[in-house]
């Protein structure tokens, strides 16, 4: 094998993935659930391969079984897995070779699949199977994944076991489901968060065609400069008056148009920056004439926030700024940065080079002594857009936009597990240094302890993620990180406030490392007390710091609250139905500051629906829509089992097994954006708008329907504690300030995610409905030219229709109903 052939290779072989069933006869090894899959090899007709080639390929499942009569199967690192010629075999040209893959688990989404498999053979440079590259819809924009079959048995696929009773949104399903919810209430006040209240008074209508002449009174103007900014321009005689008014919450406002002036009273900066949003959003609507309108307003809980995670997979500084304005736009205020993980280590750390050069990166080097390996699909090109980092500059200019629209930037590690980027890229240091006869500055900061015997595999696959919490070169590394992070939140004007450790998922590590067994035997605790051992090291250093700790609940409750600062956030991530009311309410109680993240709601990573042409993973719920996260109910969280089944669409009931204390609280609620799956800017505006509208209203505005927290209530699906009706009419106006405000995400260039139209044929006629209002709706015969859908018409046989935005540049994915007659569309 040369290079030459070997690129030869790589760039004619076939390559096809196809998910077979999620509900197999039986699974191997004794799994309780599994599924099968079959890769199939296409070999190029110019000649056979007979040389020690393997194909590496993600598969984000753990592999039970390969079965093929030529090829055997290894895992190799993480989600990449190899498929080796077995001894004596040969690929004969022209052949199709068939592999079949059993997974732990199911496979509900194509979009799983991840892309950019390579060929590797000893001695040369792997290359990337062009067959395995992703392509782009160029009516959606969105990332295609060509090699992937379709997926079209929903009685095979939809369902992982005999008890699942998730079914496809199909248009069919997803038109009831529309129509069920009503049609969205006029726009009269356009303001999104929905305001506390709002009022039409008498008067004459403010026209702002002029321009608005500001001036301010206890609030810098350099304070609310990015919110000023989101106004009409111009210096002109419309008066707006900004001034501090002592008597309203924290970041309240009040807020006054009419008789040819605009007035706000506000709390303070946030306060008054939330007004001229909520102005700018009723300018959206109405234009430049304004009807007289009053809005008092303040947020229900002061943290609102949306992590993102660029260790994955990086995103871009321009992405980053864009979010942080549109965050602003909605009244969000915590950005939870995600900068490292086993993937990537994203953000610049003074006197640690290596973190950004190897860990920043993932290449073909199989060594890992240039880069990491390719996981999730990623290409290993360096130029790629999921390689990459943030300089110090770059974290300073985000830093600095944060404040200055009143967010506050929440630095993210994950440790002690999670942490594969970190150690690689000091293993590199280390030799590095080794081989320069500098022992002490080798060992200053590696993270491992080479005599740890240890066996053990993360929930992603790993055999190597989790520092050793024993060393003292481990708490040296971190005291330099947080020191670093901390310069630069210092040089930007934002001071660090909380850092998160991360503290999840940690695997059964350390049992084999004599640095451990010395250190157990000293302090006389045993070795599962080590993860809380670590936690607890590092928030009391925080703490020293005057640095809040933050981390994610399963790591922080196993800690000892007594050996815990007094200050503590920890992030909720479990299930409603798996636990998660039970760790709220527990460490509240603890006294800790409480953040819902619950997947159920909140983790824009799941799909939008269960259909396996949607993005995501599906772990926690096979869908969150906008409609699902509107309906949280962040006060109550039982109550929320009357409106969401579990992750097998069954009605099962939310208990409250560890009442919540009645002095303690919830702090606020956040969204997460995990990158496994996303690996464009424009994947991360599609996952989170429009849903993150409706997690930006369930942070600020109290739920009508939300029924009193009762301590020890159960509520299962369809509870009528919970007034469905009070629900659907709230939603029904939110929706239509939804149809508002994707107008002005168009014009900030969010590629968001257009839902399909709902659609039927019945009698001989289409009907269509889309899910929020102002969305054009297209259609045509199959092949056929589209048209604008405007009402039901005669049609027959397949249809394709899809959504389009109000500007026309984008459209949804194409969905087709069918009829039982002949096609034909009028």
């Amino acid at each position: 094998m040369t290079q030459a052939r070997l690129d030869h290779l790589a760039a004619t072989i076939g390559y096809r993935f196809t998910i077979v069933t999620n509900r197999p006869a039986a699974c191997p090894a004794g799994a309780a659930r599994c599924f099968e899959s079959e890769i199939a090899i296409t070999v190029p007709a110019d000649g056979p391969i007979t040389a020690p080639v393997e194909i590496r390929y993600g598969f984000v499942n753990r592999v039970l079984a390969v079965s093929s009569d030529v090829f055997e199967g290894r895992q190799v690192k993480g989600d990449v897995n190899a498929l080796a010629l077995k001894p004596g075999q040969t690929l004969r040209p022209g052949q199709v070779y068939h592999v079949r893959v059993t997974g732990v688990g199911a496979y509900f989404s194509r979009n799983h699949a991840m892309p950019n498999a390579m060929l590797v053979a000893p001695g040369l440079t792997p290359r990337v199977i062009a067959a395995t590259r992703p392509g782009t819809d160029p009516d959606t924009g969105r990332e295609t994944l060509p090699f992937v079959a379709p997926m079209t048995d929903e009685a095979a696929l939809a369902g992982g076991t005999a008890k699942d009773r998730t079914m496809w949104r199909t248009p069919e399903r997803a038109f009831a489901l529309y129509a069920a919810r009503g049609a969205a209430t006029p726009v009269d006040v356009a303001i999104l968060p929905t305001p506390v209240r709002a009022s039409r008074p008498a008067g004459r209508p403010v026209d702002l065609a002029g321009g608005l002449r500001v001036t301010t009174t206890g609030i810098a103007r350099d304070d609310i400069a990015a919110a000023l900014a989101s106004l009409p321009p111009g210096q002109g005689r419309v008066p707006l008056t900004i001034r501090q008014q002592s008597g309203l919450a924290a970041e309240g406002y009040r807020l006054t148009i009419g008789d040819g002036a605009i007035r706000i009273d506000a709390a303070d900066a946030a306060g008054a920056s939330h007004a001229l949003r909520s102005l700018a959003q009723q300018i959206a609507a109405e234009g430049t004439t304004l009807r007289p309108l009053t809005v008092e307003d303040a947020p229900r809980f002061g943290f609102r926030g949306l992590l993102v995670d660029v260790a994955r997979n990086f995103h871009s500084k321009p992405e980053l700024l864009k979010l942080i304005d549109r965050m602003a736009a909605y009244k969000l205020n915590r950005l939870h940065l995600h900068l490292g993980d086993d993937e990537g280590w994203r953000l610049e750390i003074a006197g640690l080079p290596e973190l950004t050069e190897i860990g920043g990166y993932r290449c073909a080097d199989l060594t890992e002594a240039t880069c990491l390996s390719p996981q999730l699909g990623a290409d290993p090109a360096r130029t790629a857009p999921t390689n990459g980092y943030l300089t110090a500059r770059d974290y300073i200019d985000i830093l600095r936009a944060a404040k200055a629209r009143q967010i506050v930037v929440i630095p993210s590690f994950d440790m002690p597990g999670h942490s594969r980027a970190a150690i690689r890229s000091m293993e590199v240091r280390y030799d590095r240094l080794m081989k320069a006869g500098d022992r002490a500055g080798a060992e200053r900061y590696r993270l491992v302890d080479p005599a740890d015997t240890t066996r053990y595999l993360s929930i992603q696959n790993y055999d190597d993620n989790t520092l050793n919490v024993c060393l003292d070169s481990t708490y040296s590394f971190i005291d330099t990180v947080i020191d670093g992070v901390t310069t630069l939140h210092r040089e930007a004007g934002a001071p660090l406030t909380t850092y998160h450790i991360g503290a999840d998922e940690t695997a059964g590590a350390w049992t084999g490392s004599p640095v451990c067994r010395a250190m157990l035997a000293q302090k006389n605790i045993p070795v599962g007390k080590l993860g809380a051992f670590f936690i607890e090291r590092v928030a009391g250093d925080l703490a020293k710091r005057g640095i809040r700790v933050a981390g994610w609940s399963d790591g922080m409750g196993h800690t000892d609250p007594a050996l815990m600062p007094a200050d503590v956030q920890t992030n909720i991530w479990g299930g409603l139905h798996t636990g998660g009311v039970a760790e709220a309410h527990a460490q509240a109680n603890r006294g800790w500051q409480v953040v819902l993240s619950i997947p159920d709601a909140g983790y824009f990573d799941m799909p939008y629906a269960a259909d396996p042409n949607e993005t995501g993973y599906d772990w926690a719920t096979r869908g969150i829509d906008a409609f699902q996260a509107f309906g949280f109910m962040p006060g109550n969280l039982p109550a929320n089992g009357a409106l969401i089944p579990d992750n097998f669409a069954r009605p099962t009931p939310v208990p409250d097994t560890v009442p919540i204390d009645p002095t303690r609280s919830i702090i606020g609620v956040q969204a997460q954006l995990w990158s496994e799956t996303v690996r464009r800017d424009d994947q991360v505006d599609y996952m989170l708008f429009p849903r993150l509208l409706a997690l930006a209203e369930r942070g600020w505005a109290r739920e009508a329907w939300e029924p009193p927290y009762v301590a020890g209530q159960s509520y299962a699906l369809g509870d009528p504690r919970v007034d469905r009706a009070a629900l659907l009419a709230e939603w029904r106006d939110f929706a239509g300030r939804v149809g508002v405000q994707l107008r002005t995400l168009d014009k900030a260039g969010v590629a968001y995610r257009l839902a399909p139209p709902g659609a039927r044929i019945t009698a001989g006629r289409l009907e269509a409905n889309s899910e929020f209002p102002g969305t054009p709706i297209e259609y045509r015969k199959v092949g056929g030219a589209w048209r604008r859908y405007a009402g039901p018409i005669a049609a027959t046989g397949a249809v394709d229709l899809r959504t389009r935005t109000a500007d026309g540049r984008r459209a949804s994915r194409i969905v087709t109903v069918r009829a039982s007659e002949p096609s034909s569309v009028r």
